[in-house]
Order: structure tokens, then sequence, then C-alpha cells
């Protein structure tokens, strides 16, 4: 959620604009929700960041309390960064101060946090409208000059208001119509290796059907293909490339045809470089034609032309972001849907009276993760305990760490029983994966005497941590499973003493990142549980995730991170 705050005392005020001090510029700022929302730029410095009384405040704790902020100077605005943790970046790239130009996209430097596009309102045909100038009055020069305009403007209105992508195409064709003198205009696109037909009007701003274009596609395709000029092109009426269309411009007695490329733009870069710069890279294109009287391409005429063709490549191209977001959005539903489902599948309750007390958790870096633990009684006297890293991120891994929670399910207190099970799940993932997706496992059965048998297949070494202090590795046995065949999965065997804690863990808590880039890697683990001794696996537990928490100042997970502390209490 955005809040604007109230403007400083000391700051330049927005009514300091009235008299054209600096021109309109707003922030279009998307939240990590999805949701969209503008923020005007009407005061100096205007600051975003976390802490409340900032201009603009990102509900995001990663972000610093004051990140950056937009100043007005010679004429220009700057965005500075104010030494904030992860930094400012412009376009892509990391910033200490930058001239902000139009469409810039600005980011905070973590992932999935606000993306701001700045936009200045006094753009593209505004701009173009203010050059065009007023005709004299009464002549016939002006009325035709008028009626221009009045097409302009319709199209900077349905820039403004309109939500119809199809709507405000419709009016540029129209301008474009107006514009030239011709009689018919079509917008055409490109779908697969043809052109379709999108909007079809004549000069009477009346629709017209498709089929109205009589001149072949396959004549206008080549012609687009082959043009030298990226907002201009030639078109051939005549014979080409030796194939002959079907009807030539000729034969339907044509007086003038005029064709508009429509090209790439990249979203999020200043208008001047955003245009793609090889000619190739074309989308469509407007086709006008007339029959009565020749198209008026005079000079200003040109530049309202080219204009309005890369309004329209614009307008295209947000169009394609939008639904772009909407997919985003709708794949984002999906994936927090089975996030919940994963979420469900995690142990309700660990045990924490008793012989055995543990605690765990599993924190993933993506809407679901490849990380899974588990503790559940296999017998009276005997608990088995598993955590499992499946290699990668995203929905194969929480897949395949889903299969793993149905093999470990059907574990029984037979330790003779734990490597072969090991072995099937290996040769499983051989057959099904071909070596492409692997998995760490540590997997163990504890009895009541403190007896544990374990199997550690390519895990994290855990600790064994005693009350005074004393931390012992425990180290790997065999092989991940899923990686190589015939490998062999030994189980070995420990004796537990009274108040001993067994920490598992995966990865991603020493590869967690600290602010300067650093890892938390084991020496900061072993201190952590060295001053944790003492405390019983809910403390151990909390103490360690306080420590990461700490050391990443509550950055962004670059890896799932699990943990699992189990505690052995001798009975009686």
């Amino acid at each position: 959620m955005l809040e604007p705050a109230d403007t400083a005392t000391g700051q330049h005020s927005a009514a300091a604009n009235l008299g054209g001090e600096w021109p309109a510029a707003e922030l279009i700022v998307l939240a990590p929700s999805g949701q969209r929302s503008r923020a005007s730029v009407n005061s100096f410095p205007f600051l975003i960041g976390r802490q409340a009384d900032n201009n603009l405040v990102l509900r995001d704790n990663r972000a610093s309390r004051q990140h950056t902020r937009i100043l007005w100077e010679d004429g220009q605005y700057v965005i500075e960064d104010l030494n904030s943790r992860h930094g400012t970046w412009v376009n892509g790239e990391r910033i200490a101060r930058h001239v902000l130009r139009n469409s810039d996209r600005i980011e905070f430097g973590v992932r999935d946090c606000y993306q701001i596009t700045f936009t200045l309102q006094r753009d593209g045909l505004h701009h173009i409208l203010e050059q065009y100038g007023t005709p004299a009055s009464g002549s016939v020069e002006a009325a035709g000059d008028l009626s221009k305009l009045r097409a302009l403007v319709e199209v900077a209105r349905a820039l403004q208001n309109s939500l119809s992508t199809q709507e405000v195409l419709t009016a540029v064709v129209d301008a474009a119509l107006s514009v030239t003198g011709c009689e018919r205009g079509f917008l055409l696109l490109g779908k697969d290796a043809d052109l379709e037909v999108s909007v079809a009007r004549d000069n009477l701003r009346k629709p017209l059907d498709a089929s109205e274009l009589r001149v072949p596609t396959s004549l206008i395709r080549r012609a687009l293909a082959s043009r030298k000029d990226l907002l201009s092109m030639s078109f051939d009426p005549y014979e080409e490339a030796g194939i002959r269309p079907e009807m030539s411009v000729a034969q339907l007695e044509l007086r003038s045809v005029v064709c508009l490329p429509l090209i790439q733009v990249r979203s999020g870069s200043p208008e001047e470089t955003g245009i793609t710069t090889a000619v190739q890279n074309s989308i469509g294109l407007i086709y006008m034609d007339s029959r009565l009287a020749p198209a008026d391409l005079s000079a200003g005429h040109r530049e309202l032309l080219q204009t309005l063709a890369i309004e329209a490549s614009t307008i295209l191209e947000n169009a394609r972001l939008i639904e772009q977001e909407r997919g985003k959005i709708r794949m984002e539903d999906e994936l927090r849907i089975a996030r919940e489902i994963q979420r469900g599948l995690q142990p309700p309750a660990l045990p924490s009276t008793g012989w055995l007390r543990s605690a765990g958790s599993s924190m993933s870096s993506t809407q679901v993760g490849g990380d899974y633990y588990d503790v559940r009684a296999v017998s009276p006297d005997a608990f088995a305990a598993i955590v499992a890293d499946v290699s990668g991120k995203g929905v194969s891994s929480a897949l395949l760490a889903s299969l793993l929670q149905g093999t470990f399910l059907m574990a029984s207190e037979e330790i003779s029983h734990m490597g072969p099970r090991i072995t099937r799940l290996n040769d499983f993932l051989l057959e099904r994966t071909r070596g492409e997706k692997y998995a760490t496992i540590f997997y163990c059965i504890l009895n009541s005497a403190g007896t544990l048998h374990y199997a550690n297949a390519g895990h994290c070494a855990p600790f064994l941590v005693s009350p005074d202090g004393r931390l012992r590795t425990i180290q790997t046995t065999a092989m991940p499973v899923g990686m190589m065949d015939g490998v062999t999965f030994d189980v070995q065997q420990l004796q537990l003493s009274n108040g001993d804690k067994l920490v598992i863990y995966s990865d991603g808590v020493t590869e967690a990142e600290g602010a300067d880039g650093t890892f938390f890697d084991t020496t900061r683990l072993r201190d952590c549980l060295r001053k944790a001794a003492p405390l019983d696996a809910a403390g151990v537990h909390a103490a360690l995730l306080a420590s990461l928490d700490e050391f990443t100042e509550g950055g962004a997970l670059r890896d799932d991170i699990t943990v699992l502390v189990l505690e052995y209490n001798r009975p009686g």
C-alpha cells in the first residue's frame, strides 16, 4: 500500500509550479501485489522509502527508511540514492545520482519489490500539438489544419482517458487519415508470418471491413521487411522480387499509398533510446491509400505521422505488458495456492514434551520451495525425522519435495529398511529425471534409549550440540539421491546423551547473504549454536532464526532456509 505523506516545511511546493517552474511529472507505481497507482511529484525533495513521513511510502521492510529522493536541479529531474541498503537502480543499473528521462524504470535492489516508472506529462503528442501552432482563422488552410489539430487532440484525449487499446489505435488511424488526407486507413499487426488487419477506417471516421484492403498483405509485408528507414518505408505497387501480386496497386487505381511502420519499443527506457534500432523488428504498420487526391506528406506532416507511429507502437507495447502482467498475476495466484497447499503438508505440530522435543521451520525463497522436513512417531519408543533439499527452485523442486514426503510417510521403525528405502528412491529419481534433478537427505530414527541411526545422503553436516556448548559434526555417508546409479546408502549409529540437541539445516542457512554480500557460513552457525547450547530445542531454533534475521537485516532470501532441532531427554 502506498501512502503520500504531507509536504515538509521548507520544500518546494506544487503551488510553485503554477508558474511553470518545472514540467509536471508522475510516478507510476507497481506494487509487489500487482496493484498499480500513480503519485504526482509535487514537492522537492521528493522522498521515497518505508518510513511513514516520506512522500511515497514503500510497504516493504527490505527498503531503507529513506531510500532515495527526487530533486529538481538546473531544469532537470534528478534521482539520488540516500545510501540505501540495497541501492537504487534505474533501467537495470545501480546509480548514485541520475538525470531522469521520460519512462525511466526505478527499482530498489531487491527481487519482487516495488517498480516505479517516471513519466513526464508534457510529452509525445502534447509536445507536438504545442509546436504545431494555430493557423490564421477564416482561411481554407485554417479549416484543414484545425481538423488535423482536432484529430490529434482526440488522440491525446484517448491516450489520457481510454482504457481500451482498440479505441486509442482507432483514434491514431483517424488522426493519420486527417493529417495525410487519405481516404482509407488500415492498422495491420504481425501474426505468425503474416499481417492481420486490426483497425480499418475511412476518412469519414466509419469502420471498414477488413476485406476492403484488397492489396495483398504479402506485398505489404515484403515492403515492410525490406525497408531501409526505421520510421518510413516505400511501397512498390508493381512486380517485386519476381513475384507479381494478385492485384497490383495500379489495377486498383490508387492515386497514392502511405505506409507507417510500427516498431518495437523497449519499455522502461527513454523514448529516444527505447526504440529498437533493427528495422527488422517491426510489429506491423499503418497503411493508408487514396484514389482521388495525393497524400499530403509535407515536412511538418511527416513529423506528425512519425509521432503517431511511435505513439501507436508504445500503445501496443503497453497492451502487451498489461497482458503479460495479467498472466503474471494469474501465475502468482496459482503459486500462492500451491504455497498454501505446501504449507498444509508441513507437520502441524512437533513433539514438545516427553523424551523427544523438537522445533523446526522452513522458509521459501520463492512462492514454493524445494526444502522439506518432518518428524513423526514410528512406534511408541521411536521417532523418525527427515530434512531434504531438492536441487533448484520453483514448482519442479516443490513437486519432487512432495514425492520425498510421500516416501517418508511409508517409513517404519525397522533400521534395516532405511538404506534400501533410500536406494529405491535413488533409482526412481534416476529413472524419471535422468539425473537432471537430485536431492540431499538427512534421514534418521531416534529411540527412547538415545540411539540414533542415520543416513546422510549429501546433506549439510548436522551438528550435535551438548548442553555445555561442545559441538560434534555428523558427516555425510553417501552421494545425494538421484545423481548416480549404483550408490549405497550406509546407515550409521550414534549414542546421544541427556540434553543433546541435533541441529539439522539446509544450505540456505550457511549461504544466507548479509547486506555486504558475505555469507552467514558455518563459522557464524557454530558461534550461534555454542551460545544457544544451554537452551531447549525451541530456544535453539529461535536463536538461530534471530541470528539469521539480524545478519541478513531482513533482506530477501537467496535460497530456501530449513532448520530442524531434535532434543533428547532421557526418560525417567
